[in-house]
């Protein structure tokens, strides 16, 4: 699940329908956290994530995970990139390569299955990533960007010191870090989707521009540096780094994101993902296109924007 917005193609697998949904007593996400002294306290072991490799969002909690050295803390199924009309489904409905059966429920057939079984009323999506607590059989979080704050410090005091001293959202960059995954959030991360869901011409156009314009911004930021901030690995380029990967094999063409391509048209961007791809095992190691192509061309084939619209790209139309 997003922070701050909506996935476009999650929206039809809401549990209940817009009138249902409505009520305010029907959970529509879930946000516990985990602390010491709270329901859900640090343990090794406990805790377990549900992912699909298609999705930005997710990844960006697996890219935390292992960063982090929690892989004997918080184990991981991957669900089929092929999402249908019930959500994002287990190998045993949908056997794509990679991915897995609910190693707690064999019989779930798609994530929606464990949702309902927590909440029977639950009305929101059953989306990715989803934290489950394996002693309590019951959600903790499935909202990424509090997931990723939590596997940045929850658990310290229970890792060796070289991983404790990790901190993707340090204090003396917090205030900074914090505006710029804000802006970039709804710029770029959701700014993708924005262009690719929209039905009109001039709403096309006006998504499409702004977006280029925050990429444009990103470009010079980047300029002579190997991080957005501080000189040092944060959470900002977790969160720009899962977007970008995709940008050039999905968002450029399925979205029509294509003023401008990232491999030539974005040098400072380009070197900088490449950078993190090839120098750091833990971006290449949660990137598997195949999932995400697959994801997102079978799952957004209803894309919205009307066929008689026009793309604003390439800028460059000459061969």
């Amino acid at each position: 699940m997003s922070s701050g917005g909506v996935l476009p193609h999650e929206m039809p697998l809401a549990a209940h329908s817009v009138s249902e949904s409505a009520h305010s007593a029907r959970r529509t996400t879930f946000n516990d956290w985990i602390k010491k002294d709270g329901l859900f306290p640090p343990e090794k072991d406990r805790y377990h994530l549900y992912i699909c490799y298609t999705c930005p969002w997710a990844t960006r909690t697996l890219i935390f995970r292992k960063l982090k050295g929690l892989e004997d803390f918080i184990g991981v199924t991957i669900l089929s990139p092929c999402m249908d009309s019930e959500g994002w489904p287990f190998a045993n409905f949908n056997d794509f390569p990679g991915a897995e059966n609910d190693p707690f429920h064999p019989e779930s057939k798609h994530l929606r299955d464990v949702y309902l079984r927590v909440d029977p009323a639950y009305a929101g999506r059953f989306s990715v990533p989803l934290l489950w607590d394996k002693k309590t059989s019951k959600i903790v979080n499935n909202e990424s960007s509090e997931i990723i704050r939590m596997f940045n410090d929850a658990f310290n005091d229970l890792l060796p010191k070289e991983k404790a001293d990790i901190d993707l959202r340090p204090e003396a960059l917090r205030a900074e870090v914090d505006e710029l995954v804000d802006w970039m959030q709804d710029a770029i991360n959701i700014g993708v989707y924005k262009v690719g869901f929209v039905k009109e011409q001039q709403a096309y156009e006006t998504a499409v521009t702004t977006l280029f314009e925050a990429l444009d911004r990103v470009e010079r930021l980047l300029e002579g540096k190997d991080y957005l901030i501080g000189n040092q690995l944060t959470e900002a380029d977790i969160r720009l780094f899962v977007t970008i990967v995709r940008f050039d094999p999905v968002y450029v063409g399925l979205f029509k994101c294509n003023i401008r391509t990232i491999r030539d048209g974005y040098p400072n961007i380009h070197l900088w993902m490449r950078k993190l791809y090839w120098n750091n095992p833990v971006f290449k190691d949660t990137c598997f296109f195949d999932h995400i192509k697959t994801g997102y061309y079978n799952s957004h084939n209803f894309v919205s924007l009307d066929k008689n619209a026009s793309v604003l790209g390439p800028a460059n139309n000459e061969l």
